[in-house]
């Protein structure tokens, strides 16, 4: 029998909240109240592959290299990406076997470094629309333009960032490790923070480019390639809204992908924050995918009995009893 796999990515925020200094010891008492949620899902008898964020962690590596940049040669952003997941897998990955020896369950977790396609000729190139890093005096920022190429924008007031451009992922390099991985029973760390951004050059190589990957989109192009059984994204909320915000707001437990899709060309997901998260579901399920859930992690352990969290489906069965828009 086919075991079920579960793949669930969550921010980097979830392990360094705005609140937070980001101090060691911190981030390692947040990386183990997720690794409890995810033992909720390997409970459930899922096998378990995990996608974390890292916008944070880059942003203060950045900060500590522009610091140091007089002393010792900074980074360039994809090896900073690549740090971070090095650094949080494996805050993560001891975090995850401590639970799960805790809990009597013998699992072995694996961290992977994971490089994720873009192509050359995306337009997102020639419009770097991502802010990383610190803000930067203008003098700097024009001392940077001018040595680096960096593209530099004005940030209200506080200061000028850069920005990066934020390509679509095409393809992960190491999906069938991924796969096998997570098929022989490991629970798989891979991808963090969108994963390591790379083109195939001229010469049919891979070439690391200074980008920012969408962890949503890479996390529901990695669940499609091991194929996952359920896609499970983590935000700050319980569930989806219709009119968010709105005093006639109204939470979705179910909605099929053509009432997601009429959403979004109704402009109830903007961009800048559920969006993305949509977009990811619905290419999740037109390439087979059985089911998205989308929850915040206070509410994931209910949404794993259908008592909370929004499911977006391919089409909703006659017989169910799930009613869309309305509380199960």
């Amino acid at each position: 029998m086919k075991a079920k796999v579960a793949l669930i990515a969550f921010g980097g925020n979830a392990i360094l909240p705005e609140n937070q200094k980001g101090l060691q010891e911190e981030q390692m008492r947040q990386a183990q109240k997720a690794a409890e949620l995810m033992v909720q899902i390997i409970k459930k008898g899922y096998e378990l592959i995990v996608v974390h964020g890292n916008g944070p962690q880059v942003g203060n590596l950045l900060i500590q290299m522009e610091e140091a940049a007089n002393k010792i040669p900074p980074f360039s952003l994809e090896v900073c990406d690549a740090m971070t997941e090095g650094s949080m897998g494996f805050m993560l990955e001891k975090a995850i076997i401590n639970e799960l020896r805790r809990q009597s369950i013998d699992k072995d977790v694996a961290t992977l470094i994971t490089q994720v396609v873009v192509d050359k000729n995306d337009p997102a190139f020639g419009k770097p629309t991502k802010p990383i890093g610190p803000f930067y005096p203008k003098f700097r920022a024009q001392q940077l333009a001018r040595q680096k190429k960096w593209a530099m924008v004005e940030d209200a007031g506080r200061g000028f960032r850069r920005v990066v451009p934020s390509p679509r992922p095409i393809d992960i390099v190491p999906k069938w490790i991924i796969r096998d991985l997570v098929m022989s029973g490991r629970v798989v760390i891979a991808a963090g923070g969108g994963g390591i951004p790379v083109i195939i050059n001229s010469r049919g190589l891979y070439e690391g480019v200074e980008a920012v990957i969408d962890k949503d989109y890479a996390s529901s192009l990695l669940a499609r390639e091991v194929g996952a059984d359920l896609f499970i994204i983590l935000t700050g909320i319980s569930r989806v809204y219709y009119h968010f915000g709105r005093p006639d707001q109204k939470p979705l437990s179910v909605i099929t992908v053509e009432e997601a899709k009429k959403f979004l060309e109704q402009g109830e997901f903007p961009p800048g924050s559920m969006g993305p998260k949509i977009r990811a579901a619905i290419e999740y399920i037109e390439a087979g995918g059985k089911e998205v859930l989308i929850t915040s992690a206070s509410h994931l352990k209910a949404a794993l009995i259908n008592h909370s969290g929004t499911r977006i489906v391919a089409s909703i069965p006659v017989s169910s009893n799930l009613e869309i828009g309305g509380e199960q």
